[in-house]
């Protein structure tokens, strides 16, 4: 004891308190902290069973069919899903009706699963799709090309003659009655103008598509299977070119025979199912023999026919078609050069009268909506009146006969 602890009042130290020190700092516990949550979340990574890592994930169940053709398991659900709420044996009891199909729509983080039934977009549109399914192109028609698969010849089958419209019997009366054939072109072109052209005219109007829009192969399946023929429309070029341009891939005069092929491919790969070509504008190109020669003739050798669409009088399609013994025809007037209602009732009638005179005509038209509505009504009651709505394929096998 010092003296200092004697002349101490009671009750008072003279000694500082020494803090208690923690073992961990403040830092350490924050980094073990954060250490336990990395640790945490790697483990859900590792052992959870989500491939996806948490993304929506939606499965389609396909009919049987389709199914058989798609057997990754990972694309569809299994056929005896059940409905929320609804025990698996029930649901694989009643499948879904005509005109509906089960979507199991799978939570990402949980993997809970609910199927739903929901309908398509109609009844009519399913059957639609039934008969385009039905009306598929013959693999055999198909060679393969840099840009994907043109048709060809095979087993002396010829695309002209496979992919026509109508039937012997039609074929048959057609000889014993005048006839009007239709092509309506521009198509592939906007989805929802292509489909009312598909739905709202007589299945007997054949059918021109562009090689250009989101999806045409689509859209000419589509149209096979309301009974519409189809025709592939080339773009080539124009005497205004390049004010005025078909689009890309334009066959060109300037361009060697060879490139000219190079896009011609490029074109016939871009749909299927069509009975031959026409142009699209070629005003300028379709004058020109050293130009249109090669395309006729590689277009003859895959069993194609060919249309003129009669804008250019000096075209060399029909010299060039009837060398190489390939099925061609030529459009007697444009309907709807005049696009009002009155002009192209005009053209249908003058057409119908052609016809009447010479046992045969064949007019071209747009798929403006004015000239889809009047060719509709005028078809109608056409055979009443003593003339019959043929395809193109029938207009030119009943021209040769």
């Amino acid at each position: 004891m010092t003296t200092d602890d004697l002349s101490t009042p009671l009750g008072h130290d003279t000694q500082p308190h020494r803090r208690r020190r923690l073992p961990f700092s403040g830092v350490q516990v924050i980094a073990a902290a954060l250490g336990l949550f990395l640790l945490g979340f790697a483990g859900i990574a590792l052992f959870h069973q989500d491939r996806l890592g948490g993304e929506p994930v939606v499965r389609v169940a396909l009919q049987p069919d389709t199914a058989a053709k798609n057997p990754d398991k990972d694309m569809a659900a299994p056929a005896d899903a059940a409905k929320p709420g609804q025990p698996a044996s029930k649901a694989a009891s009643n499948p879904p009706a005509n005109g509906q199909k089960t979507i199991t729509i799978i939570d990402g983080s949980s993997g809970a699963r609910q199927d739903v039934v929901v309908a398509s977009e109609s009844s009519a549109t399913g059957a639609e799709t039934t008969s385009a399914i039905m009306s598929g192109v013959d693999a055999r028609l198909l060679e393969k090309s840099r840009y994907g698969m043109i048709p060809v010849i095979a087993d002396g089958v010829a695309p002209f003659t496979a992919y026509a419209a109508g039937t012997p019997a039609e074929r048959a009366k057609a000889a014993t009655m005048p006839t009007v054939t239709i092509v309506v072109g521009g198509l592939g072109i906007g989805a929802a103008k292509t489909t009312e052209s598909i739905l709202n005219l007589p299945g007997a109007v054949t059918l021109a598509f562009t090689p250009y829009g989101s999806d045409p192969a689509k859209l000419v399946a589509r149209a096979r299977g309301r009974h519409h023929e189809i025709l592939l429309q080339v773009p080539m070029e124009p005497f205004d070119y390049p004010d005025n341009d078909p689009g890309p891939q334009t066959l060109l005069t300037a361009q060697s025979p060879e490139q000219n092929l190079d896009r011609l491919f490029w074109h016939l790969s871009r749909l299927q199912g069509y009975v031959g070509l026409t142009s699209f504008m070629g005003a300028r190109f379709t004058v020109s023999d050293t130009a249109m020669q090669p395309v006729i003739r590689e277009a003859a050798k895959r069993g194609l026919g060919y249309l003129d669409d009669g804008s250019s009088p000096r075209s060399v399609a029909g010299t060039l078609a009837q060398g190489q013994n390939m099925p061609f025809a030529k459009a007697d007037l444009s309907i709807d050069a005049v696009p009002t209602a009155a002009e192209i009732d005009k053209a249908l009638a003058k057409l119908e009268s052609l016809a009447k005179t010479r046992g045969s005509a064949i007019g071209i038209a747009s798929s403006l909506p004015v000239s889809v509505e009047r060719i509709g009504n005028w078809a109608k009651a056409l055979e009443s009146r003593g003339v019959l709505l043929v395809p193109l394929t029938t207009a030119i096998l009943k021209s040769k006969s």
